[in-house]
This record gives C-alpha cells, structure tokens and sequence, in this order.
C-alpha cells in the first residue's frame, strides 16, 4: 500500500490496536521471571530479556511477513487468527500471569525469550496480517510494541482493568484482520476478487464475511464468558 495513504493510516491504526490489547501480557512475563533475582540483577535481567525478545519477535515477524506470501498460508494464518481473538475474550485469565520465574540471570533471560516466543505468536500474527507486507509498517509495528513491552504493561493493565470494552474492541479488530487475510489468500481470488478489480457481488461477499467474522467471535467469546460464569456460581 502507498505510504502514508488512508489504507496506509487504517492498518497503522489497527496494528496499534493490536499491539496494545496483546503485547501487555509479553511485558508482565518478563517482570515475572526475574522477579526473585537480587535487586542489583533484576533490572539488568529485564533490560537483557527485553533485547532478546525484541529479536526474536522482530525475526519472526519478518519470517511470518515472507511465508504469508506462500499460497494457502493466508487462509490457514486468518483462521488461526480468528481463533487468538475468539481465546482473548474466553480467557478469564486464571492465573493467566502467574507464570515461571528463575534465580538466576541466565534463566531468568531464558525464560523471558521463549516465554516472548511462545506468547508473542498472536502479536506477531496480528501485525503481519495488518500490514500486508508492508516492511514499513511491520517495522513501525515492531517499535511501536518495543515501549509498551518494556514499559506499558501496567498502564495497558489498568486501562483494561477500568475499561473492558478494550479487549472487546481488539478482538473485533483481529477478527477483522483475520477475515481480510482469508479474503486476501490467492487461492480464493475467483471467489472474493482483488482490491483492483471487485465486481459488485464480491465487494458483499467480502463485507459480509468481515461481519460475520466479528459476529462470531464476540458472540462465541459471550457465550464462552457466560459458560464460565455459570460454572463458577456452581462452584
């Protein structure tokens, strides 16, 4: 997409979004693992990890940029995105973040980096699939969550503490960028069109799978929610 257009704003937009509703959890991680180091390693431990995740996430995020251009690889990363979004509302986060912790440096900054591995996938996903092989905005994306990583998970805890309605809004928001990667893959471009050339019938059916995208997800996320709570009364 051309730099600095509209679509070019929209999927920044989008991947701030993204970056903010998921990258909390990577932050608190690397908090917790070095949490029972010495005070004089601990901060040296968080800084170290930190460096380390950001390479690692910034590796596999041009990994995924490049094999989202392999054929049917769109449709399989859009679908396992919708199901990051459905998992985001479903989560009641029990003990979401009592996660390891290690004693000393060296383990402490193992666990930071295959924890941000293992945890920053969804992150990774979600800002590949919005930029759409823009490097520019992948990269604007990698910086964007390198702050809120290293200094924003308390700040993006309260605000989703006191304001719900943000993990619903980034969940609609990966449900959306998960139905344009299935409408984007090549294999099903005789049935949704290209940007270029959309005949009128596929403009709908594209719409119509962005809402029913979205539908899905927060209405299984509800029920999901709703299931659990039930569950806990019970208990």
């Amino acid at each position: 997409m051309e730099f600095m257009s509209a679509p070019w704003w929209s999927a920044l937009l989008t991947i701030v979004l993204i970056d903010l509703v998921l990258a909390g959890d990577n932050a608190i991680v690397i908090a917790l693992a070095a949490r029972n180091l010495p005070p004089a390693l601990k901060q040296k431990a968080i800084i170290w990890g930190t460096v380390g995740a950001i390479v690692v996430r910034s590796a596999m995020t041009v990994g995924v940029v490049w094999l989202l251009k392999i054929p049917g690889l769109m449709l399989v990363g859009g679908l396992g995105l919708l199901w990051i979004a459905y998992q985001l509302l479903a989560d009641q986060g029990d003990g979401e973040h009592d996660g390891p912790s290690a004693s000393t440096f060296w383990g402490a900054m193992k666990t930071i980096i295959v924890a941000d591995a293992l945890m920053g996938v969804d992150n990774v996903l979600g800002v590949a699939g919005a930029a759409h092989g823009a490097m520019d905005l992948v990269i604007i994306g990698l910086l964007i969550s390198v702050p809120i990583v290293v200094f924003g998970s308390n700040v993006v805890l309260k605000l989703v503490e006191r304001f719900p309605s943000i993990i619903m809004i980034g969940a609609a928001v990966l449900a959306f960028t998960a139905a344009k990667m299935v409408v984007h893959e090549p294999w099903l471009v005789s049935f949704f069109g290209t940007d270029t050339g959309l005949s009128s019938t596929q403009s709908m059916t594209r719409w119509a799978v962005y809402v029913l995208a979205i539908l899905a997800v927060l209405g299984a996320g509800w029920l999901s929610q709703k299931r659990n709570a039930k569950e806990d009364a019970a208990a």
